[in-house]
């Protein structure tokens, strides 16, 4: 299957928690896998996703998806039958003020703190069975993040966003000073 059909969308909007995996093109740089949680993640169509980002303590998804654009999601079944999904594509970064973010950004809740809207066209949808993975319990979310966002304000985040956000931990390009 290479599509996202009816079905796995329904799936995937009921996991709680998805992974992020970008690579940049040196041997020598730092692969990242970032988890992410809330209500975030949206199946744009068979072949297209979109996730809120927050603002974080680094940017390698941006500063990846800039250089090269490659990314995987995954999603993994805590609870119900063992299932796991990843989502190989092509991603891209809509950044806050931007006209792409402003488009997607009624799409999803109302948070403290987001910095972009990354979205990736889907060239292979892959299953697998799951099961190794442990069986969890979904207590609530965590409302950290939201809440130091609030508490750090509009100026606050863009100074953080500027000083902590700029570039990957390899030196790439990350936010623009305008985020």
């Amino acid at each position: 299957m290479n599509v996202i059909n009816h079905e796995l969308a329904k799936w995937i909007d009921q996991q709680h928690v998805f992974f992020v995996a970008t690579a940049p093109l040196a041997a020598g740089g730092h692969v990242n896998c970032s988890p992410k949680g809330r209500d975030v993640f949206r199946v744009l169509g068979p072949h297209d996703v979109a996730y809120l980002d927050f603002t974080g303590s680094g940017a390698e998804t941006i500063a990846h998806l800039k250089e090269n654009g490659r990314i995987v999601f995954m999603f993994c079944a805590f609870d119900g039958p063992p299932k796991i999904v990843r989502l190989h594509g092509t991603g891209s970064v809509a950044e806050a003020g931007t006209v792409r973010y402003e488009e997607l950004r009624p799409l999803f809740p109302q948070f403290a703190g987001p910095r972009a809207i990354i979205t990736a066209r889907i060239t292979r949808v892959s299953d697998s069975c799951g099961y190794s993975v442990p069986r969890l319990a979904f207590v609530e979310e965590r409302d950290t993040l939201e809440r130091w966002s609030e508490k750090k304000g509009a100026e606050g985040l863009r100074e953080y966003r500027r000083k902590k956000n700029a570039s990957s931990i390899d030196g790439l390009p990350a936010l623009s000073a305008e985020t």
